[in-house]
Order: structure tokens, then C-alpha cells, then sequence
């Protein structure tokens, strides 16, 4: 009698989760959503760099003193810093910012708040100049959206 009872609970759980799935379709998976999401921020801020909008450009990047930026064997600190670091190499008397794109963009999302993003950055200058290089990003989400909090980025 008790394996009797134990297969019909059994099987009642089942029709009922069946029956549950079909009465709720899926919908896509979160991961994709936040994937998606971090990938328009940053096409968003490439976006305002070919524009020569630097500030539009930060915009994905986290407004505060913790925010670090590594190139190099430099880090720098702060969302100011990394700002006018930006504008001292490339909106300077003589620097050009040129067109940005990423390429083979790869985003984990670690949970619900952190993602690690990785890819490669190039630059298209004048005079046939074309730097590019790697990068690495860490970013939280925010009640304003996805930030990059930590950004290393290298290159020729």
C-alpha cells in the first residue's frame, strides 16, 4: 500500500509539473537578456567614441573613485582619471580618437550582478594608422544598468 501511494503521489507531481510548463511558456533565458543588454552598452559607447563624444563613450563605465583602469604596467583610479587619461592620449593637440570597433566579444555573466566580458578593440586612423589589442572587463549591474568596474586593456 505505502509503494501504491508513493507512485500515485509521484505521478501526480508529474502531471502537475507538466501541466505547469505548458501553462507557463518559457521565456529566453535571463543570461541571454543580460548578455544582450552589456552588448549594447558597449556599442553604445563605441558608438559616442566615433562620434568624438568622450563623455558619451565613459557613460559605461562606473562614475566613481574605484573605478580602475589597468594598460600596461599602469593602473589608473577613479572615473576622472580614466577620463582624462582618455583625453590626453587621444584628444590632444596632435592624438585622434579614429573609428572603434570590437571584435570576437565573449560575455560570461558570473551572477545576477557580474559579468566578465573579453574581446578585441581596433582603431581606424588617419595615415593608415590602425592600433588594436585585447581587453578585459568586469562589470556589476547597477539600478542605472550594466558598468564596467574594472577595465584592462592592451595593445600596439
Amino acid at each position: 500500500m505505502a509503494r501504491s501511494f508513493l507512485a500515485l503521489t509521484l505521478s501526480t507531481l508529474v502531471v502537475f509539473l507538466l501541466a505547469g510548463a505548458r501553462a507557463h511558456p518559457q521565456s529566453p533565458a535571463p543570461e541571454a537578456a543580460e548578455r544582450d543588454a552589456i552588448l549594447a552598452a558597449l556599442n553604445a559607447s563605441a558608438a559616442e567614441w566615433n562620434k568624438g563624444n568622450l563623455d558619451g563613450y565613459m557613460a559605461v563605465y562606473w562614475n566613481s573613485p574605484d573605478l580602475t583602469f589597468s594598460s600596461g604596467a599602469n593602473t589608473t583610479r577613479g572615473y576622472q582619471a580614466a577620463l582624462d587619461r582618455y583625453k590626453r592620449n587621444y584628444q590632444a593637440p596632435g592624438r585622434e580618437m579614429g573609428q572603434l570597433d570590437y571584435r570576437d566579444v565573449r560575455v560570461d555573466i558570473l551572477c545576477a550582478d557580474t559579468a566578465f566580458v573579453r574581446g578585441f578593440w581596433h582603431l581606424v586612423q588617419s595615415g593608415g594608422k590602425e592600433p588594436h589589442g585585447v581587453f578585459t572587463l568586469l562589470l556589476r549591474k547597477f539600478p542605472g544598468g550594466w558598468k564596467i568596474v574594472h577595465d584592462h586593456s592592451s595593445g600596439e
